[in-house]
């Protein structure tokens, strides 16, 4: 398991519920308390807030099949409403510190590759089939089951891979880390800052923030990711108010010195009335008409994958973060969990803002103390709090709320310790797991590839009777989807 929180203490009279809200949530029984939960959720918020300002942009940019775009304020409000909705949901009947919003690449997937094929109303009528479909494997017991056939140094495996994942996520946003352009005439694909060198004002407040709230991480600071992420805004909004640094992308030209995406300035006006029109603008027949049915087959198939495992994987990493996870790898009310999520799929198709799903940036509010599902309150208020107060949101830079993700890399490493590496047929899978993830920039991508290892490992060695009957089935899935482009070239 993960190392405990920096600033975890046993509570008083712990395991003794003081009323019926505490009871219900089991704050105290899972060693919790109010405050914890309240700084974790302000934290996960923080960590996760730019997906109000992310999701519009992506699907915003896209054209459909009939040459129409989405209007940018409506998906920035409906972004903001569903996370906020499915984020109290997860609370109240998950009761687990896991935040809902609209997921990163499932959202890429719908603007670039299946609404091309359709009109938004039907590329996001396939979102809500996928998110039902999920919901009906939920109900029926299957991805319960899928999710307990993974074997616990898998799950392991699935939570330090996600760690590495949140890292490089954190030091790419935050520009300390950098792709290379292709005329760089190098085989190395990323490099530092620009030019090998840190040369920009906003990695230079990423740097600061980093090495203070590490400092506070050592010293025990209770808050100290929360605290790290408040004080490096607040430099942010000074550098930014002194230099003028500006965005990284200025009148289409690129700046490569500038703010990775919110640049830290007060608002003048702080309020804005939400636009919801897009609610309810979808269509679950209209694409099997106009893409054809394999085709559509397909894209559901690739959302299902993505979302089914994305989902796993997370659940696993931030209940591992928090100590939170049974003998075999299993965090409490994992059925509800899983059911929430799929609903969530379905909303943000509903709500065409693209399939919501668990976000693994909560693994920041349970590093600062968060174990129920009162931390989702606090976050999803304060989403469905942004659509009327946008402006806010965007104060608080990638480059402050990366600083979460690099800590929380580190906490969810430390599991690595408790994988047998002596033993190839676990220690293969798991590898492969670990650094696919982030060398694919994909959850699903390690999952994939470590499972089908996995049987390929205990085949190899006469052992087919200690894999678990549902796992042949995930391989071979997962083998469809990583021929999925082969598969997709001979629909087209």
């Amino acid at each position: 398991m993960a190392v405990a929180p920096p600033d975890n203490g046993t509570p008083p009279d712990s395991g003794r519920p003081r009323n019926g809200f505490d009871r219900y949530f089991e704050v105290t029984a899972r060693g919790s308390t109010m405050s914890r939960e309240l700084r974790g959720g302000l934290a996960t918020f923080f960590t996760m807030a730019y997906i109000v300002v992310l999701n519009p942009l992506i699907l915003g940019r896209a054209v459909d099949g009939t040459g129409n775009t989405l209007p940018i304020p409506a998906i920035a409000a409906a972004t903001a409403l569903v996370a906020g909705l499915m984020t109290i949901l997860m609370g109240v009947v998950g009761r687990f510190p896991l935040a809902v919003a609209a997921g990163l690449g499932v959202n890429a997937l719908v603007a670039y590759e299946i609404a091309p094929e359709m009109t938004w109303a039907d590329a996001m009528g396939l979102v809500v089939i996928e998110g039902v479909i999920i919901a009906v494997l939920v109900l029926t017991g299957l991805r319960t089951a899928v999710f307990r056939s993974v074997p616990t140094q898998m799950k392991t495996a699935i939570g330090v891979g996600i760690g590495l994942f949140l890292t490089i996520i954190g030091l790419v946003d935050a520009g300390f880390v950098r792709r290379l352009p292709d005329v760089a005439n190098t085989t190395v694909p990323v490099g530092l800052g620009i030019g090998g060198k840190l040369s920009s004002w906003p990695t230079l407040v990423f740097v600061l923030g980093l090495l203070l709230t590490l400092v506070l991480v050592v010293r025990r600071v209770k808050g100290a990711i929360l605290i790290g992420i408040l004080a490096t805004t607040v430099l942010a909004l000074v550098v930014e108010q002194l230099g003028n640094v500006g965005p990284s992308l200025v009148n289409g030209v690129p700046n490569p010195k500038g703010w990775s995406l919110n640049v830290p300035t007060v608002p003048s006006d702080p309020f804005r009335m939400p636009d919801l029109s897009l609610l309810g603008r979808f269509n679950v027949l209209g694409s099997w008409e106009r893409a054809g049915w394999l085709v559509v087959l397909m894209f559901i198939f690739t959302l299902l994958i993505t979302d089914f495992f994305d989902t796993m994987g997370t659940m696993v990493a931030v209940g591992q973060e928090g100590g939170m996870l049974d003998e075999r790898g299993t965090p409490p009310r994992a059925k509800e969990i899983l059911l929430v999520d799929s609903i969530a799929a379905a909303s943000g198709g509903a709500a065409s803002v693209s399939s919501n799903t668990a976000y693994i940036e909560s693994a920041a509010g349970v590093a600062e103390g968060a174990r129920t599902g009162v931390a989702n309150l606090v976050t999803g208020v304060l989403f469905l709090l942004a659509m009327f107060l946008a402006p806010l949101v965007v104060i608080v830079p990638f480059e402050a709320a990366s600083i979460a993700l690099v800590v929380v890399g580190f906490l969810m490493m430390s599991a690595v310790r408790t994988i047998d590496w002596s033993d190839y047929e676990i220690a293969i899978p798991a590898f492969l797991t670990i650094v696919l993830m982030p060398f694919t920039f994909s959850i699903s991508n390690g999952i994939g590839a470590g499972l089908i290892v996995y049987v390929v490992m205990k085949l190899a060695k006469g052992k087919s009777r200690e894999i678990h009957p549902l796992l042949y089935a995930v391989a071979a899935l997962f083998v469809v989807y990583f021929l999925r482009g082969p598969i997709e070239s001979l629909l087209y």
